[in-house]
């Protein structure tokens, strides 16, 4: 597949990095040099100095050929131009990133009228991911797939009682569940049977939800938690928006500390029933005076990492029952989850994953980042001809990194073993480290290798890191 990336910011180089693992060839477009190195110096791909929302450079880079663009620039109103231009000229599909809440009613109108065939909004994408998990009641972080029948929740060893020291095969589990993977130190690592538990492990288990909270209460995790009504959005952004609009809408009661005038002003003119406060979210007095500890949720979505990651603990350190932080640097999110904090949410790696999932059409139904992207679980329907149809697991050589995790034939959830067998139009939860992507497409897809000769062609001329 041809990919071109218009934008080297953080949602292109991580949109490169994923599409390059596969049998794609990407090009990623931006006026920025420095921007550009860095993708080149971590990523193989070819990388292009010049403005995409020229006519002549979409020419150039062969866009009548391409199978995918995605713009995903710092303007808006700039990422619908270069998707409209590219699909006119003859581009398969188009991606543009659109923020800006203005556009939220005409989504549709743009969509059609534009001919953009998918939207990525990295706020609202994070708003909703918020929303999904404070509106649970459960108490530990769980990511829902096979349309809720099979569920994937991390536990915090250090959480857990007398799991620490223990090897996986020591561990009694009366219900069947797998741990599919284990999170150390901001690594992760595929277990087995004899891997030791220490107290700074995530584990990360697969299974049904009720075995999944069978799991949770016998090794004395809590399992339910009091519904929020009360929450506190430090960060009167956009994601800030987003998630206090949703959240009201469901009849939780918002607060929202923006330190600038003028954002405070929109938010009181846009949000119904929010209470808006202007001030400083570290200002640990003014969070006191405005009731932290009487909050069931505290939302840090502020521009600063180390802002969000200071204030998380300082809900913890009031007993906040949840608590989640936004991230932008994927490097963070290993020590936000070893200081206990509930969640952090990378509204790129959210981003990238519906885009992900919507480009591989059909075969995959959901997809959940991990670590950063060290990992991703995917939900996939297991097709007609791939090699995994028919044969039992222990046949099937799959690389280490690749963990069938669960399967649903017709709703029945089964966690596998060796003698499990795949049939056609099973749903399959796939945990798969990300230097295991590109063996995804060998083993569930059976996709075709190969360039074909217009592709080549559209090549032709352009150089690394060359300019035009």
């Amino acid at each position: 597949m041809y990919v071109i990336i218009v934008g080297a910011g953080k949602l292109g180089y991580k949109l490169a990095e994923s599409f390059s693992h596969v049998n794609n060839n990407v090009v990623i477009v931006d006026t920025d040099n420095g921007a550009l190195q860095r993708v080149s110096n971590h990523i193989d791909l070819l990388t292009v100095k010049a403005n995409g929302v020229k006519l002549s450079v979409l020419e150039e880079l062969g866009v009548k050929n391409a199978d995918l663009l995605i713009s995903v620039t710092s303007s808006d109103e700039t990422n619908m131009l270069i998707c409209t231009t590219a699909k006119k000229l003859g581009c398969k599909r188009v991606i543009a990133r659109i923020r800006n809440p203005e556009y939220g009613n005409q989504m549709d109108f743009v969509k059609n009228k534009l001919e953009i065939d998918y939207i990525a909004n990295p706020e609202l994408e994070t708003a909703k991911e918020i929303t999904k998990y404070l509106l649970k009641g459960d108490a530990i972080h769980m990511e829902d797939f096979a349309r809720g029948k099979v569920v994937m929740a991390d536990f915090r060893v250090n959480s857990l009682n007398n799991m620490k020291g223990k090897k996986l095969k020591e561990l009694e589990i009366s219900k069947p569940v797998l741990i599919v993977a284990i999170s150390r130190d901001g690594e992760m690592i595929i277990p087995h049977g004899d891997t030791e538990l220490t107290q700074r492990d995530i584990i990360y288990v697969i299974g049904e939800k009720e075995n999944i909270n069978t799991f949770s209460k016998f090794w004395g995790a809590p399992v339910e938690r009091k519904h929020v009504k009360k929450a506190m959005i430090l960060g009167g952004g956009k994601a800030g928006f987003y998630l206090a609009r949703k959240l009201i809408a469901s009849g939780v009661s918002v607060k929202i500390i923006e330190r600038n005038k003028e954002r405070c002003k929109y938010l009181v003119e846009e949000l119904n029933n929010a209470l808006v406060i202007q001030g400083d979210a570290t200002d640990q007095q003014l969070i006191l005076d405005e009731n932290i500890s009487d909050m069931d949720a505290l939302i840090l979505l502020t521009g600063y990492d180390e802002e969000n990651l200071l204030l998380s603990l300082l809900g913890k350190k009031y007993g906040v029952s949840k608590v989640i932080a936004k991230v932008s640097r994927p490097n963070y999110i290993p020590i936000i989850e070893q200081l206990g904090i509930d969640v952090a949410i990378n509204p790129i790696m959210i981003t990238a994953g519906g885009i992900l999932r919507y480009v591989q059409g059909g075969k995959v139904e959901s997809i959940s980042m991990l670590l950063g992207g060290q990992a991703e679980v995917l939900e996939i329907i297991a097709p007609n001809n791939s090699k995994v149809i028919g044969v039992p697991l222990s046949k099937l050589e799959l690389p280490k990194g690749i963990i069938i995790g669960a399967i649903v034939d017709n709703g029945k959830v089964t966690i596998p073993n060796g003698n499990s067998i795949i049939n056609p139009g099973n749903r399959l939860v796939v945990f798969c480290l990300q230097s295991e992507i590109s063996s995804l497409d060998k083993y569930f897809y059976r996709t075709k290798g190969g360039l074909l000769d217009e592709l080549q062609k559209s090549f032709k001329g352009l150089r690394k890191s060359a300019s035009i």
